[in-house]
């Protein structure tokens, strides 16, 4: 009898916690906007890390409509990070490119000055 009062107890306990998980919209909001801010900056979905982060978002926005706000919570945390790192990507990539282009020019006007001494 005494197991059975316990194992209602911990049913109940475990129904209570997960009833407590309150919708995540602040997180549903940073990570949509995150997402639209590593689009913004060139980032598609020819990126590895914007798919997840996309793929999550719409879980996040699926478990949201089913209430399931523990597990939107997570995908949404994880979308914001995934878009993230999409958003560093394409700029360290941007970088890069104008970095290469300094060098090049660099190197064109040492021949340049090399040439008329």
């Amino acid at each position: 009898m005494n197991k059975q009062i316990a194992s209602a107890a911990l049913a109940s306990l475990l129904l209570v916690g997960c009833a407590n998980d309150p919708a995540p919209t602040a997180q549903m909001g940073l990570t949509v906007k995150a997402v639209e801010q590593a689009r913004a900056v060139g980032a598609d979905g020819q990126i590895a890390e914007m798919q997840l982060a996309e793929k999550k978002l719409a879980r996040a926005e699926k478990n949201m409509g089913e209430e399931d706000f523990k597990r939107a919570r997570v995908f949404a945390e994880q979308a914001e990070l995934d878009a993230r790192l999409a958003e560093a990507k394409v700029l360290t990539q941007k970088s890069q490119a104008q970095l290469d282009e300094l060098n090049t020019r660099i190197t064109r006007l040492r021949k340049q000055l090399g040439d008329q001494q």
